[in-house]
């Protein structure tokens, strides 16, 4: 698939622009410079049926600590792209740091496309005498209103038009992998490691990635995704970490497989609640035990029984033990994703399902309700990701909380779905509704 690149200094509506075209608040907005960091994809789909990828990246020349970071991602992701999206603010006019970027960008392979943001009147145009921004030697430019997407779906055409042609390709399984934890344990040097490459900003300092970044690779014949999440605290100190934690927990919604990243010298409650926010979305979690390479000989039982009793509550959650410094542990990291992902999909047949139904029924019989007894009539599996059972009953309120559990666990147990989530409704005949169980 194509691949277009916004970019622009800092503050010229990048990730709005991003926002409009990806048709979504994918990327983090704010009216602050700095706010993206790390390069960010999207898929764009034009009417005419043509989709690319496009890449949103942190604004160039910021003239902060992380403005040399930030153009080593964007130079690393140009080298891959086939367009380039030059945003300029269009109500402020060229500013002499626009013109240092053209000269940067006159040096890349792809064409590019100058873009004029902010433009959401055409009364805007007036204001800045638009011929100044030929000065930049990118030709026409694009007037764009991304707040209230005007001159968008024309610029998609016109992205379109400038790509080469898409050869056929099969649609290939991807498994998305959701790398979430809390600040600082070595989340963003894992999703490095692992792909192989300085994809996202490494720091010491806590908080460095601020939204939810895509990085795509093959492993052992496999599509992967890789999201790297901002790391979520307990509270949020600042409205933008507040957009940051939300930005996590709906990339955990977008994920097939939840990755996540313990420090085995930091654990907590805290590991148990992001745990917990991957359940309720019925997603597996796989536990990163990472830094691992911090852990001496001496103590290292000691630390490994530590680590199984701190996360004891989710000890159904497969363990791996990782270094983003020594890469140990990465490809049981991904094998394990893989694993728990092929069997979040695992279907169970009606008749076999039905089997075990009356097996358990009469292995511990349901209860009694005032005399009245709880009747299990048919089962079926509804759903898979997570695997979804409705179980037909003669009444809702039958169903004890101890026989939800029992049913449950011997579901998991029996079918081989111990270490994924599994979601029980039952519905009683005749009625409409039904009652979820939640894990």
């Amino acid at each position: 698939m194509a691949k277009v690149a916004i970019v622009g200094r800092p503050n010229t509506g990048k990730s709005t622009l991003f926002n409009r075209l990806v048709g979504g608040r994918e990327a983090i907005v704010a009216d602050r410079p700095g706010v993206t960091r790390d390069v960010k994809e999207g898929i764009v789909s034009s009417d005419t049926g043509h989709s690319f990828t496009l890449l949103d990246t942190g604004g160039v020349w910021s003239g902060d600590r992380w403005e040399i970071p930030i153009r080593e991602r964007i130079e690393a992701a140009l080298e891959a792209c086939d367009l380039i999206l030059y945003c300029v603010d269009g109500r402020e006019g060229l500013t002499p740091t626009d013109h240092e970027v053209a000269d940067w960008l006159r040096r890349a392979r792809a064409p590019t496309l100058l873009v004029a943001t902010k433009l959401d009147d055409p009364l805007h145009e007036e204001t800045v005498e638009m011929y100044e921004l030929y000065s930049l030697g990118f030709g026409d430019p694009w007037p764009t209103g991304a707040e209230h997407a005007r001159g968008t779906h024309e610029l998609v055409d016109e992205i379109v038009s400038r790509l080469p042609e898409e050869e056929g390709e099969a649609d290939e399984e991807v498994v998305r992998i959701t790398i979430i934890g809390r600040p600082n344990v070595g989340k963003s040097s894992l999703l490095n490691a692992l792909v192989g490459d300085d994809r996202v900003i490494v720091s010491a300092e806590p908080g460095t990635t601020r939204d939810s970044v895509d990085i795509r690779f093959h492993f052992a014949g496999r599509a992967f995704v890789l999201v790297d999440t901002a790391g979520i605290r307990r509270r949020p100190n600042e409205r933008l970490e507040h957009y940051s934690r939300l930005r996590s927990e709906q990339a955990i919604d977008r994920g097939d497989v939840t990755a996540l990243v313990v420090d085995p010298f930091e654990l907590g409650d805290h590991e148990l609640r992001l745990a917990g926010l991957a359940y309720q979305a019925g997603k597996p979690v796989v536990v990163a035990v990472n830094k691992w390479d911090l852990v001496s000989d001496d103590i290292l039982s000691e630390r490994r029984r530590a680590v199984e009793q701190a996360l004891d509550h989710i000890r159904f959650a497969p363990k791996v033990f990782t270094s983003a410094a020594t890469d140990f542990g990465l490809h049981e990291l991904l094998s394990t994703a893989a694993h728990l992902y092929d069997v979040t999909r695992r279907r169970v047949s009606t008749g076999e399902l039905n089997r075990w139904i009356e097996a358990w029924t009469q292995r511990q019989p349901p209860p009694n309700f005032k005399g009245r007894p709880l009747k299990l009539f048919y089962a079926t599996q509804a759903d898979v990701a997570p695997p979804t059972f409705v179980i037909s009953i003669n009444n809702e309120r039958y169903v004890t909380r101890a026989y939800e559990q029992y049913l449950r666990n011997r579901i998991r147990e029996d079918l081989g779905l111990t270490e994924v989530p599994v979601r029980l409704v039952f519905k009683a005949r005749g009625r409409d509704g039904g009652k979820r169980v939640r894990l």
